[in-house]
């Protein structure tokens, strides 16, 4: 039975004492981390950033081409795989999200709107002029992890920082919503989901929580998802649904249990009402 493993950042950092940040050139990090190219998940932010080299990148069920320029961005949890080709070439970065708290005290991670397990959309291509832009920070971070100067680690974090700031500015020119004045409810509905998607299933509890009327949270979630908010919560519910399956180790009677589904036949006509397969079928195809 094969369990697809939750990598640490240490599990990459193995001759290093900071546990809470990884760069390294992709190439150099193939050849020292081959068993990345199989599906696995992290308990950080992953970011990487593609120079050279084509493939394909999955990334929780959902297939990316890889050229040069793409993007990506990962949460915890988010489950991924590779098939490269062999002349890639990039960037990528491990961090955890205390070590970025911490450092800029007032800001968080999370105020970055490309990371949003609600309305998750974790690639971007950047054009040549854009490349050419971005490119120099993650030059100087991988000259800056390889020597030690004078404040390296405030220098990693803020080249770091304005990485993630030209992600911010290219991501809000794609997707306008990002500046919205229903953000902040969808970005605390989201929080909320988070925390109560296995035991609480129904759309007017979250907008109890919020304080809001159903109708109001039905006409947030259309405008910015495009979804009705039963639908926002039911694609949670099936997304862990699939991460879970491809755990052989659980029955699909206990992920049901697990998600909050007493009766087995409900979860599985549910699932093949959202996947047009059973979770039988999903666990065969994923083999």
């Amino acid at each position: 039975m094969k369990k697809y493993p939750i990598y640490n950042i240490q599990r990459f950092n193995c001759n290093s004492v900071n546990s809470d940040l990884y760069i390294n050139t992709f190439k150099n990090h193939l050849i020292d981390h081959s068993f990345v190219e199989e599906p696995h998940r992290h308990n950080s932010y992953v970011l990487v950033f593609f120079t050279k080299g084509s493939g394909t990148h999955e990334i929780d069920f959902d297939v990316f081409t890889i050229q040069p320029g793409s993007m990506f961005f990962l949460q915890p949890g988010q489950m991924h795989h590779w098939d490269l080709s062999d002349d890639v070439e990039g960037f990528v970065i491990f961090y955890s999200q205390e070590m970025y708290n911490l450092y800029f005290g007032q800001k968080t991670i999370g105020d970055y709107p490309f990371y949003s397990s609600v309305d998750n959309k974790p690639e971007m291509v950047f054009d040549v002029p854009e490349s050419k832009a971005i490119l120099p920070y993650f030059e100087s971070l991988i000259l800056e992890t390889q020597a030690n100067h004078l404040l390296k680690q405030d220098k990693i974090i803020n080249l770091l920082d304005i990485i993630h700031i030209e992600i911010a500015r290219k991501y809000s020119e794609t997707h306008f919503h990002e500046t919205h004045s229903y953000n902040v409810k969808i970005k605390n509905f989201e929080m909320l989901l988070e925390k109560n998607f296995k035991i609480e299933k129904t759309a007017f509890f979250y907008a109890s929580q919020l304080h809001i009327t159903l109708k109001h949270l039905n006409r947030i979630c259309n405008e910015i998802l495009k979804k009705t908010t039963t639908e926002v919560i039911t694609d949670r519910i099936i997304l862990e649904a699939k991460r879970m399956l491809m755990d052989k180790k659980m029955t699909i009677n206990e992920i049901a249990t697990e998600l909050g589904y007493d009766d087995y036949s409900y979860f599985t006509r549910l699932f093949k009402k959202y996947t047009r397969m059973t979770p039988s079928d999903f666990r065969v195809s994923k083999k």
